[in-house]
């Protein structure tokens, strides 16, 4: 094992990760990144989906809240899906002591220069505020969704979340001219959802700072919108440009097909996966299936456990399926298989994650969100990037092919692409010394070793 003692280290950052893959990972990522500039980390963690700690030897990792196996608190809710959110509003409801009591252990024994929490880990703003702790916020949607998600009373008030005619459902959003009326309610955030939301947006806006996993060149008038309206410093980092998200993978990734993709030709592939919560029922795997068939292109599919409802996994395969022209697997190391020559374009969920790993390796996409900050990101990656296509309808087997081969061999595809393989290049120019992304990494350790 490397030694790492050897390395001088400055001051120590804690880290607390919302306990879901699409937040671990670019906190985990960011951890990383602060420890190449010298600081020592330490993790704060649930037991609850707690990351894979023998991948971080060079991290300290400390349990908190939900350690005691006795706590029928915890050990009642559930753990699959967004159910199991559930979490984090019991966290957020009863974990102030307890982290107050970790962070002040932590105070006595090092000099801890700042804590960096998920932005939904909104309790730990009072708590650090307690202890004059610097507490900065990772973000882990895009800088649009923001005040999106401050705006949800306002939508509930316009009636959004209740409309019956499906007339209104193309209309602009007010405010936010960019989406539509059904990508709003796409989202299923309902009125209880709401307190989450506003007071993620008003402790964040407390903070001592946000970071973003994005760039500059990507979403300029989120930034110039987060620049006007929030009172608090924004450091725009793409974490996946720096670091893969690989060894933060809450499940086993298989790696074996990657002898098959190495035979594949340039971008001839089409990478599926639907991110690590979401599912579909029997039927929408179905035209998932067929409409992957009658796009005739070569796909690898990543299918995880539980992605069927009242599934374990292949049961509802028809005859035949794949064939020789797909490849089936579990989990797949997703920023490895974007950056390989022959994937051609990326059938995405549109989490921010993935939305963004495609970006950064320049793959157009198609999306078929579900819900979230899901719609939104596919709205912009259709209407405003345009290096996709949105499949708005659901699961249908002819309008999931016809997209596939849009992207994959139609001559708007060709179109789609450029843009995509542009954005990549806007992005590599950002991070060069002298660049936005490059400045914006700097300007943060300065503003860290400032505490």
């Amino acid at each position: 094992m490397e030694n790492h003692t050897v390395v001088p280290r400055h001051r120590r950052i804690i880290l607390f990760p919302l306990p879901y893959q699409g937040h671990v990972n670019p906190m985990l990522q960011l951890a990383n990144l602060l420890y190449s500039k010298g600081f020592s980390i330490t993790i704060l963690h649930t037991n609850f989906n707690k990351p894979k700690t023998s991948n971080y030897p060079h991290f300290t990792f400390k349990f908190i809240l939900d350690n005691d196996p006795h706590d029928e608190r915890y050990s009642k809710l559930p753990l699959q899906g967004m159910g199991s959110f559930a979490r984090v509003l019991l966290f957020n409801e009863c974990g102030a002591d307890e982290l107050r009591h970790q962070l002040e252990l932590e105070l006595s024994e090092k000099d801890v220069s700042c804590l960096v929490t998920d932005a939904y880990w909104y309790f730990t703003q009072s708590v650090a505020d307690s202890l004059s702790l610097p507490r900065l916020v990772l973000r882990t949607t895009s800088l649009f969704c923001f005040p999106v998600f401050g705006s949800i009373s306002l939508f509930h008030d316009l009636g959004y979340f209740n409309l019956s005619d499906n007339a209104n459902m193309e209309e602009q959003v007010v405010k936010f001219p960019v989406l539509k009326v059904k990508d709003i309610i796409k989202t299923g955030f309902k009125l209880q959802t709401n307190s989450i939301l506003s007071n993620m947006v008003k402790h964040s806006e407390a903070s001592s700072g946000i970071i973003w996993n994005s760039f500059k060149e990507l979403e300029e008038p989120g930034l110039e919108t987060i620049l006007r309206d929030i009172p608090v410093p924004s450091f725009l980092i793409p974490f996946p440009k720096h670091f893969t998200s690989a060894s933060s993978s809450l499940l086993e990734q298989d790696r074996t097909f990657f002898p098959w993709l190495d035979k594949q030709a340039p971008n001839s592939v089409v990478y599926v996966s639907f991110g690590s919560v979401s599912q579909v029922d029997e039927r929408q795997f179905l035209e998932i299936v067929h409409g992957l068939v009658n796009s005739e292109q070569t796909f690898l599919w990543v299918i995880r456990p539980g992605f069927v409802e009242g599934s374990t996994w292949l049961e509802s395969f028809p005859d035949g399926f794949p064939g020789e022209r797909g490849r089936i697997v579990n989990w797949a190391p997703q920023q490895e298989v974007l950056a390989h020559e022959a994937i051609g374009a990326f059938w995405t969920h549109g989490g921010w994650n993935s939305t963004f790993e495609s970006v950064c390796e320049g793959v157009a996409m198609i999306c078929s969100p579900f819900y979230g900050d899901q719609p939104l990101n596919a709205r912009y990656m259709s209407d405003v990037w345009k290096m996709g296509v949105y499949l708005e309808n659901g699961w249908e087997r002819g309008e999931i092919a016809n997209a596939i081969r849009k992207v994959m061999v139609n001559e708007d595809g060709k179109e789609i692409k450029e843009r995509a393989r542009n954005l990549k290049q806007k992005l590599n120019v950002s991070l060069m010394e002298g660049g936005y992304s490059y400045e914006s990494l700097e300007s943060l350790i300065a503003y860290i070793n400032s505490f």
